[in-house]
């Protein structure tokens, strides 16, 4: 007989991104500006005859529609991120006008290409005057851009796969002592993991008569040896993963117990916010287009080199056209369900293995910026109910949404 675990259907189903709702006033302001400005580069490339220039515009254009795209699908995820008929929230629209901005660059990417071979082969006069200004004026509005859509502090950006395991973080806790207060942690920055047991200023432990003591889920036990380190006392022994556990600090007499409870984080990709990443690819790839422009321009004036103008188009579409292909891959991937995190899995499925029971089905997916959702179908012989594995799985803080199903061995 199944039993299914009943918490599913009694939480919340908003899976929205970390600052939605800056992000979505920063882009409605980027997009008057983007907008401003492509109008003056399209006239003035037409009329000073730099193809390089009309490009720059042309791509501009599309970014105030891409922007708006943006902006919009914040607006409505926002709006009907609890609208029932969404049966997983509205955390995907993001990555939906991703794939969009993704196309649509990609498309303006093959244009701009088409032209500039086209003038390559029927060069038309250049009024260096006047069009070399314009492009400066372009680049700086693509940088503001930039700034505003990052909020001013900067922006991360990632065209490829560089995401990081940041594995677990062990917080720091306190214990109130007879002698004073004290902090026990689990220290690894770049060391193998040890415990490391701090007092309070006016007061220090033994080590001779300190000692910790680890128990497990499982009922296996642990203890530890504490030397002294100068400001702090540290575990002899390096401590085995998993990282969760009771620790008992034995002071003297007195017995003090601290749970440590191991966090699994996935990687940065599970966090990305897709729909501001297009944004900011479509006006990064504005940015690249601009300094080439201003780099033909220069060269086609100093030596009379025609060619360079339109040679620094089709060098900008094919950055643009690379950048766009690995949005599309990425959006793509998570519109179609697919596994964002094979190492999260992995440890997904020592966690419940880890006792005997077996993994039968799982499926783990993205919801939305720093969401996953798992359904987990898990076979045991075992006496043991739903709630017990949604337990064994607590440390995994990116599973927003968990359906457990259990069947008899």
């Amino acid at each position: 007989m199944d039993e299914r675990d009943p918490a599913s259907a009694f939480h919340s189903h908003v899976f929205l991104g970390e600052g939605h709702a800056k992000s979505e006033r920063r882009t409605w302001a980027v997009i008057w500006l983007a907008a401003a400005m492509m109008t003056a580069e399209i006239v003035g490339g037409l009329a000073f005859g730099s193809i390089a220039l009309v490009a720059d515009g042309l791509h501009l254009s599309t970014h105030a529609g891409a922007l708006l795209l943006a902006a919009l699908a914040y607006t409505y995820a926002r709006k009907h991120a609890g609208d029932p008929r969404f049966t997983f929230g509205t955390g995907k629209f993001g990555d939906l006008a991703g794939y969009s901005s993704a196309i649509i660059l990609a498309m303006i990417a093959l244009l701009i290409g088409y032209e500039s071979v086209g003038r390559i082969f029927s060069p038309v006069p250049i009024h260096f005057a006047e069009a070399i200004p314009l492009a400066v004026v372009g680049l700086g509005v693509n940088i503001a851009s930039v700034w505003l859509l990052s909020g001013g502090e900067g922006h991360h950006h990632h065209h490829g796969h560089h995401d990081h395991d940041h594995g677990h973080h062990d917080e720091i806790h306190r214990i109130a002592t007879v002698a004073g207060g004290a902090a026990l942690e689990v220290f690894e920055n770049g060391a193998p993991p040890r415990f490391r047991l701090r007092a309070d200023k006016g007061h220090r432990f033994d080590p001779g008569e300190t000692r910790i003591e680890t128990l497990r889920p499982d009922g296996s036990r642990q203890r530890f040896a504490l030397a002294d380190r100068g400001e702090f006392l540290e575990s002899v022994e390096e401590i085995p993963e998993p990282h969760q556990f009771t620790a008992y600090v034995h002071i003297g007499p007195d017995s003090h117990a601290v749970e440590f409870v191991e966090h699994e984080h996935p990687p940065e990709s599970a966090h990305r916010d897709n729909n501001m990443r297009a944004a900011m690819v479509h006006l990064l790839a504005d940015a690249a287009v601009s300094v080439l422009v201003i780099a033909g321009l220069l060269a086609a004036r100093a030596f009379g080199w025609r060619w360079t103008d339109p040679a620094a188009g089709i060098i900008g579409a094919l950055v643009t056209a690379s950048w766009a292909a690995t949005l599309i891959r990425d959006t793509g991937a998570i519109l179609l369900d697919m596994n964002p995190d094979h190492r999260m899995a992995d440890k997904l499925r020592d966690a419940i293995e880890s006792e005997g029971d077996r993994i039968g089905d799982l499926h783990l997916w993205r919801l939305g910026p720093g969401h996953l959702g798992a359904i987990v179908g898990i076979v045991t012989s075992n006496q043991r109910g739903a709630e017990y594995y949604r337990a064994k799985l607590a440390r995994f803080s990116a599973l927003s949404h968990i359906t457990i199903e259990v069947r008899p061995e």
